[in-house]
């Protein structure tokens, strides 16, 4: 190790640049967000010189050899063998390829993209008023402009645009209409809770299924789970059988 990483030395402890760089990990996203700076690294330097004084003094005074101390390292070791056990069972649970195709090709229907429409709309409350400015869009006038000029749904700061939007997302007078017209096609003026609508459709996708490798990890984990809830649950009961076990309730 180069001496420029050893940032402090106490007793003959030496403290690493990389054991403060663990210290930042360890406290996870948002607390790290605090210490990340150089302010924030010397901060957690001296609470780690601080921590090892500690542990000097606790060694020089045997608190190691304390009952109270032994006591509480034994729940320690045994909290920490039941979680190590358990997490050497579930980590020994392994997923086959053929199993993840195999679950893909009988569950297709899971990774359904259904049918979705890109369109835009100009709402107005009056049918006149919609039917003029329809009169306008065919004489030249953009949907995207007339939008901006007399819509009254906020989505005319953006042309009217509102994205792709698959059947259940609007009303249904709105959603029949977008849904049965044609690529780059303008309705005539639909009429719902909201007012009155124009439409222009830009663009529509048909039903798909997913393919593969976009829902493998889903898959992987989907079966992972599923396999060591079961390896779990047959461990624990040839445990059961294998120590007494009583219940007083």
């Amino acid at each position: 190790m180069e001496k420029k990483d050893i940032l402090a030395i106490v007793g003959k402890k030496e403290i690493t640049k990389n054991d403060v760089e663990s210290a930042l990990k360890s406290l996870g996203t948002q607390r790290s967000m605090q210490f990340n700076s150089e302010e924030g690294r010397k901060k957690l330097l001296e609470d780690l010189i601080n921590q090892e004084l500690f542990y000097l003094e606790a060694i020089e005074n045997k608190v190691d050899e304390e009952e109270e101390f032994k006591t509480e390292m034994e729940k320690i070791k045994e909290n920490f063998l039941k979680q190590y056990s358990i997490n050497k069972l579930l980590n020994s649970v392994i997923v086959e390829e053929k199993e993840i195709n195999d679950f893909y090709n009988n569950n297709k229907s899971q990774f359904k993209s259904p049918e979705s429409v890109k369109a835009s709309h100009i709402l107005v409350e009056e049918k006149t008023q919609a039917e003029e400015i329809l009169k306008k869009l065919h004489n030249g006038l953009s949907f995207e402009d007339a939008a901006k000029k007399y819509s009254k749904c906020p989505s005319n700061q953006t042309g009217g645009d509102l994205g792709y939007f698959t059947k259940g997302q609007m009303v249904p007078e709105f959603e029949k209409a977008a849904f049965e017209m044609k690529k780059n096609e303008i309705s005539k003026p639909i009429k719902t809770q909201f007012g009155y609508h124009i439409i222009k459709v830009y663009d529509k996708k048909e039903e798909t299924i997913k393919p593969l490798s976009e829902v493998k990890d889903s898959i992987f984990n989907q079966i992972l789970y599923r396999k060591q809830q079961i390896a779990y649950f047959e461990k624990i009961e040839k445990l059961k059988n294998k120590y007494e076990v009583k219940i007083n309730l």
